[in-house]
């Protein structure tokens, strides 16, 4: 599969700045692939797509697209000649063009044939659901299809690569949860390499083929979405992407994939270690473990689990799809969430208890 986008040591710092805002980041988008970048505000995510776009240059490293160099320290081609598509939050429609001018236009930059450039325009309108609004004007349609318009514009110049930035944030939610999942068909319909750039965890989960975590200006974690998420490398990861029990302790014994950690006040907990956490893991060594609250069970009597607890229920709230329970053990809070028709009342004793490989067992730091 070609290689679409590689970034190979890129390093962006500004002059407000000490710190990088990207600080030597190496990445690669394969042709059809949906990477995604997330993260928190200051990560370095938009930066990062500012660099791929041309609006700004690297200080460091090279960036090439379809195997061309087109930026470099100090130097880099212009946007329109990166062979770029890009949708932006803010929609960025020209208010004073109808939707089909605006559709056209980067046609019309490059110099496309009338009976061309009007195939075209109806084919992506088509694409995205907007045949029959070509002669109306932004202020007459709405956000959605305003975005849809601004998407329109991006791929109906047959772009190497795509580049989103947050473009669903504007969006009320379901109108949101309707534009992932038509922009994941759409993206793989054309068989597009796309980076996209967002905040939003559900709509990272959604949309990526491989996610991509970043703090302060690097790489924390890659890979498939449900990867990260059930296997985070870190306690950052763990803790960013949704909800997660975080208890601190010390690393044990570790074979193969399989590790101990004593936490005080609980005692020896059971988890998976992956091969990277092992290397850096040594006995009796400040260690993290985390677990999802969709892993814990509840159940009245102990369990046949070695990572069985002692708890008292403190909380229940009803969130519709589940229910959240929050239970003190020890000196520890847990949440624990169950789609059980059944209540546990508050100030009931039971027993919490997961199996070890769902929950993993990380490095501190």
């Amino acid at each position: 599969m070609a290689t679409k986008l590689q970034l190979d040591n890129v390093v962006k710092r500004f002059a407000q700045s000490s710190e990088a805002a990207v600080g030597g980041l190496t990445l690669g988008v394969d042709e059809g692939e949906m990477l995604v970048l997330l993260g928190p505000s200051g990560c370095g995510k938009t930066t990062t797509l500012q660099l791929i776009a041309g609006l700004i240059h690297p200080d460091g490293g090279t960036i090439a697209i379809d195997g061309k160099p087109v930026a470099g320290p100090g130097w880099g081609l212009p946007p329109e000649k990166r062979n770029l598509g890009m949708v932006f939050q803010s929609y960025a429609v020209w208010p004073h063009k109808t939707v089909a001018e605006n559709v056209a236009y980067g046609l019309r930059l490059r110099r496309v044939a009338a009976e061309t450039m009007k195939r075209k325009v109806a084919d992506v309108l088509d694409m995205v659901k907007l045949r029959g609004l070509e002669a109306r004007y932004p202020s007459e349609i709405s956000g959605g299809q305003q975005q849809r318009v601004a998407l329109a514009r991006a791929i109906v110049v047959n772009p190497s690569l795509l580049l989103l930035d947050e473009p669903l944030s504007n969006l009320d939610a379901a109108l949101r949860e309707q534009m992932r999942a038509e922009l994941k068909s759409l993206q793989r319909e054309l068989g597009l390499a796309s980076v996209y750039v967002t905040h939003d965890q559900a709509e990272a989960m959604t949309l990526a083929d491989r996610l991509v975590v970043m703090q302060e200006g690097n790489i924390v974690q890659q890979g498939k979405p449900e990867d990260v998420f059930s296997r985070p490398a870190s306690p950052f990861v763990a803790g960013f992407l949704g909800v997660t029990n975080l208890l601190r302790g010390r690393a044990g014994a570790i074979e193969g994939t399989s590790g101990r950690i004593d936490v005080a006040g609980l005692g020896v907990l059971h988890g998976y270690v992956d091969r990277e956490a092992a290397a850096r893991l040594r006995s009796d060594a400040s260690a993290w473990l985390s677990v999802r609250p969709v892993a814990v069970a509840l159940s009245e009597t102990r369990p046949a689990c070695a990572n069985a607890l002692e708890a008292r229920v403190s909380g229940r709230t009803f969130l519709g799809d589940f229910t959240e329970y929050v239970l003190h053990s020890g000196e520890f809070c847990w949440r624990v969430h169950t789609i059980s028709s059944g209540r546990v009342p508050r100030g009931a004793n039971v027993w919490i208890s997961f199996p070890a490989d769902l929950a993993t067992i990380m490095p501190d730091g």
